[in-house]
């Protein structure tokens, strides 16, 4: 018997086999390999917004309404940006201990990873200030001069010239800014809150925020020298004429008093 002859395979078989098995392949490989750098990114966005929101929901929601839109016992949230939440809150002003004309600064309850979390959250309700980085409020490239000529012009009318704070109207002041981390400052101008004014990039560049952090530094700074000896506080001519009425009336008092009752003894004798 004559064997079956073989059958004879077309040429392009042996390319389609091959291509079938990089395209299983690629398809394993998608499926497995690892997420790349945006996807990881945006996974971990969408999981600090939904961690937000839980937080918010337990300690804002009571106040500036369920989703950010305000009361009458809170402004809206909505726009106001990341920036504003890492100023309210990681300076302890947020969540306010009771209302009054100001909220004062006080003991942060949150951690910074929370803060976080909850100025993700408010930020996706609208597009608003982001929360700044080291290299913009750093003192790289700040031009000290510069900045007390801007916070003289802009600031001092309320801070005092050396931001030690001073009082407003109607039981508001503007509080001291010795030893507030570089950080809130920037948001502070950016976002302005209370009775401050807000100072955006359109007004106010980045440079110029930069320069008013670097002055503020280098006056209220651990190693700043007061050449002017005892400076009561910076607080200018209130501080300087209640000290000159109480010692130094009280002292001319005191002497007038004593010359009386030496006259008054001197004409017994």
């Amino acid at each position: 018997m004559k064997k079956l002859s073989a059958r004879r395979r077309h040429p392009m078989a042996a390319l389609v086999v091959l291509l079938l098995a990089l395209a299983c392949t690629g398809g394993l490989y998608a499926a497995f390999a690892p997420a790349s750098k945006a996807q990881a990114a945006d996974t971990a966005q969408s999981l600090a917004i939904d961690e937000g929101k839980k937080l918010y929901s337990v300690g804002c929601a009571s106040c500036h309404g369920t989703g950010g839109q305000g009361t009458s016992d809170g402004p809206s949230l909505v726009g106001v940006g990341a920036s504003a939440v890492d100023f309210q809150v990681g300076t302890g002003r947020m969540p306010a201990q009771q209302p009054g004309a100001q909220v004062p600064k006080k003991k942060v309850i949150y951690t910074q990873a929370e803060i976080d979390q909850l100025a993700a959250y408010i930020a996706s309700l609208g597009a608003g200030p982001s929360i700044p980085t080291k290299a913009q409020y750093g003192p790289d490239g700040a031009d000290i001069a510069k900045g007390g000529e801007l916070f003289r012009t802009n600031c001092a009318q309320c801070h005092n010239f050396t931001g030690k704070g001073g009082a407003l109207t109607h039981g508001k002041y503007a509080p001291s800014l010795e030893g507030v981390d570089p950080k809130h400052i920037y948001e502070a101008m950016q976002t302005g809150p209370q009775n401050m004014p807000s100072f955006p990039d359109t007004t106010m560049s980045e440079q110029n925020k930069k320069d008013i952090i670097a002055y503020l530094n280098a006056v209220n700074g651990d190693e700043t020298v007061s050449n002017g000896g005892l400076e009561l506080g910076g607080l200018g001519p209130v501080s300087e004429g209640l000290f000159a009425w109480i010692f130094g009336l009280g002292a001319l008092i005191a002497v007038a008093v004593w010359v009386a009752a030496r006259t008054a003894k001197a004409k017994k004798s």
